[in-house]
């Protein structure tokens, strides 16, 4: 963080203690629908970062500078840091394990400072994660699905400090590490023969030397093989093979900062696969985010209000253009969440100020659900709130049974629960759509075959049998594929979800059982090679999803 981010807790509380009654105000969108549900108040860190892992657990971290956690290190473990600013010898622990099917949690021991760091998921179900600060900035760490299993650390990983950089998975099944705190470069992991790092200079052209709103970068595989990179208000089309731009495109209309820390969010939408191939091109919808000097003038104790508009541009065309859209409200530092049946949730965050200690204002604390293929003007629909302000260092992911877990918030340098507006947040919520509301029960599938954990191949057929308890309708029954993200600070990596079809209609098999053959994406550059959550989806109802790997 910048010098001017560790102001001091009694300097904030005399900020907003001056501020008057307008921080304190709860921003509410017109709800519709949505239901919330408390699943532990206490996990015992602040779930800064979150990857689910096909085993149906989360990975969950915060950082290990912040002082003790309010869980334990398992087995009586410390760890001895000389060079901590908060505690030398620290036995609580920064990172948790979740079991979503027990709802409990388990202890995990990080050493290394995991700090504002990035990640992605490895074809076999690992989760690799870079970077962080100070003793964490070169560091990998490894974390595989198996039983009591914990972190294995690497010091030395990789060639720079990544510190708010971008992690994306590659077709060979490579991840490329984007930019990060005064790195203008990327580099691969694991490393390619060539051992070094590789100048963006983009990433110079979109950084304010007073303020960088270029970290954590918005990165999308494209169709084509490409990077769609975005940083601050412009995005480029980067060949990453040939370390060259193949496209540069148009500067956002409004000309406002969208990355950290004016934070919004942003994700590639569904795209629609027939015969593996894509038809309709690739689409980027950028939310939200922070007024350009939003967090100087936060800095000062005046909180701008947030951004309102969405951008969405079809990153495919040979001359595209951005389409600006209005929110119901505005919203910085929210989650943006690919559901199973392709709409898109928009959840998190406030409506003033910036990403940074102490720098948001007036929870949004209505999610918002955003519908694609409906006409513009009709995409928004607001859902109905939660209780709970989720600020800086917030998260949310979708589960494999269709809800999507939120948690986190920790807009200190340390963890405080008393006597500031924000308290630091160690409870996990989950929000469950309209589509599991008990109305749509009738309609919701169950996938019978295949079996979660089935390896499917490239472009291959693949038959998935299914029940509805009422009446189906054939023509409105799609199969969805989603990889898990691994999400921080308002953005999911390598979130990515598609559309299978071109393998036949839907068949009665038997009393209330159904068949539909989809083929599976085409090659590596549609869909990395990994675990992916297969759902089928009747009525925009989807089922519980299933486990498959594709390679």
């Amino acid at each position: 963080m910048t010098q001017i981010q560790f102001l001091s807790v009694s300097l904030f509380l005399l900020t907003f203690l001056t501020a008057g009654p307008l921080c304190l105000t709860l921003t509410h969108a017109a709800s519709s629908g949505g239901k919330w549900a408390l699943l532990k108040p206490n996990i015992g860190v602040s779930a800064m970062h979150m990857q689910l892992l096909n085993n149906d657990k989360v990975v969950i971290f915060d950082r290990t500078d912040i002082g003790r956690s309010n869980i334990s290190l398992p087995n009586g473990k410390c760890r001895v840091d000389p060079n901590d600013t908060a505690l030398t010898t620290d036995c609580s622990a920064h990172s948790v394990e979740y079991d979503v099917s027990t709802n409990s949690v388990r202890a995990l021991t990080v050493l290394t400072d995991v700090w504002c760091s990035s990640g992605s998921v490895t074809p076999d179900g690992r989760l690799i994660q870079t970077g962080g600060f100070n003793d964490g900035d070169h560091a990998v760490r490894i974390f595989r699905p198996c039983s009591g299993c914990d972190w294995e650390e690497i010091n030395s990983g990789l060639i720079n400090r990544r510190w708010y950089a971008t992690n994306q998975i590659l077709p060979d099944g490579r991840q490329i590490i984007i930019g990060g705190r005064r790195q203008f470069n990327y580099e691969f992991y694991p490393k390619t023969l060539a051992t070094k790092a590789y100048n963006l200079p983009f990433l110079v052209e979109t950084s304010d030397p007073k303020v960088e709103n270029n970290l954590y970068p918005f990165v999308f595989l494209n169709t084509d093989g490409n990077l769609f990179i975005f940083a601050n208000n412009r995005a480029i089309l980067f060949d990453y093979s040939k370390d060259m731009v193949v496209k540069r495109y148009p500067q956002m209309p409004d000309g406002n900062p969208r990355t950290y820390p004016s934070t919004g969010s942003a994700v590639l939408l569904p795209l629609k696969l027939v015969q593996g191939n894509v038809i309709g091109g690739a689409e980027v919808l950028v939310c939200g985010g922070g007024l350009k000097g939003a967090y100087a003038s936060a800095a000062n104790g005046s909180f701008l209000g947030a951004l309102n508009t969405c951008g969405r541009i079809k990153i495919t065309d040979p001359s595209p253009q951005w389409v600006m859209e209005t929110m119901p409200a505005a919203r910085v530092m929210g989650d943006m969440v690919l559901l199973p049946n392709g709409n898109v949730l928009i959840i998190n965050g406030g409506s003033a100020g910036s990403a940074g200690w102490e720098y948001g204002r007036n929870p949004v604390l209505n999610p918002v659900v955003y519908r694609a293929d409906n006409p513009v003007g009709s995409r928004f629909e607001g859902q109905n709130p939660s209780s709970i302000p989720r600020m800086y260092h917030s998260t949310a992911i979708l589960l494999r049974d269709g809800r999507v877990l939120v948690g986190g918030s920790n807009p200190h340098i340390y963890y405080v629960f008393t006597g500031v507006l924000f308290p630091t947040e160690l409870s996990l919520e989950a929000f469950s759509p309209s589509y599991l509301d008990p109305g749509s029960a009738n309609l919701r599938p169950k996938i019978i075959s295949p079996v979660s954990q089935t390896k499917i191949g490239y472009n291959k057929l693949v038959t998935v049998r299914f029940t509805v308890p009422g009446v189906v309708n054939k023509n409105l029954v799609s199969v969805t594929m989603v990889a898990p993200s691994f999400t921080t600070h308002s953005f999911s990596m390598n979130q990515r979800l598609l559309v299978l079809g071109g393998g036949g209609s839907v068949t009665t098999v038997g009393r209330s059982t159904y068949e539909v053959g989809v083929m599976s994406p085409g090659s590596g550059i549609l869909a990395p090679s990994g675990f992916y959550m297969l759902f089928v989806v009747h009525q925009q109802v989807p089922s519980e999803g299933i486990w498959v790997q594709i390679r």
